[in-house]
């Protein structure tokens, strides 16, 4: 693996576990102190998804969620061939974050793995969908307009998180990213309507991809080695 590939895969590895150590590590530690209002969880996840692109922005990019690095290669916006490190640095994050969370707080609250509340699936992938496509409109913001690490469309991702935590945490659990459900689900044994997340996520970030093609690249929102693109 060429050294800048393995740069990305570790970035997204690390950004990834601090992602979802934070954010589940906040349901099942407010779990265990007899549940949080939906406000400070939503500040939690707010938090999980900021850090790690502060953090790893310059060298990965800071996807942190499979459905986002397949929405910028399917846009055009980085290349096929950067997908699998990527998408495996993500997995492997997410179970170390997960890992961490079950180690330090338990396992409570199903190591705050996705389900639909009420099993109401159809409402799930419909709301799943819809925030899915406003994160990964909130990407592409971020990727296409302009360079550096500390300006206000950076807080464009987290908020979009926060907010979908805020609205849609009571009724799905707010997964937006198949690795974050697809971590906890495995380590607490909890698949039920699983698949809700696993095709109303990736079919929400193809939406935009297909829509939103790129007119410009922003080489440091992406890491190196992205493609150049101008129309």
């Amino acid at each position: 693996m060429k050294r800048e590939i393995l740069a990305r895969f570790a970035g997204e590895a690390v950004g990834t576990a601090l992602l979802v150590a934070i954010g589940t590590g906040a349901v099942v530690g407010g779990a265990r102190l007899g549940g949080i209002p939906q406000w400070q969880l939503a500040i939690a996840w707010f938090l999980a998804v900021l850090v790690p692109i502060l953090i790893f922005i310059d060298l990965s990019g800071a996807h942190l969620n499979p459905a986002v690095t397949a929405a910028l290669a399917a846009s055009g916006r980085i290349s096929w061939r950067e997908v699998p490190a990527y998408v495996a640095g993500q997995l492997l994050g997410a179970f170390l974050g997960s890992a961490v969370v079950l180690f330090a707080l338990g396992g409570g609250a199903h190591l705050g793995a996705t389900t639909p509340r009420s099993g109401d699936a159809p409402l799930a992938f419909a709301l799943e969908l819809g925030f899915t496509a406003a994160l990964v409109a909130s990407v592409f913001v971020l990727s296409d307009r302009g360079e550096g690490r500390f300006r206000w469309r950076i807080l464009l991702p987290p908020a979009v998180v926060g907010l979908s935590t805020f609205l849609i945490g009571p009724y799905t659990g707010s997964s937006l990213n198949p690795a974050r459900t697809i971590a906890p689900a495995v380590l607490s044994a909890t698949y039920g309507a699983i698949w809700v997340y696993l095709l109303a996520v990736p079919l929400g970030a193809l939406c935009v991809a297909l829509a939103w093609r790129p007119t410009s690249t922003d080489r440091l929102d992406r890491g190196p080695g992205r493609l150049e693109v101008t129309r």
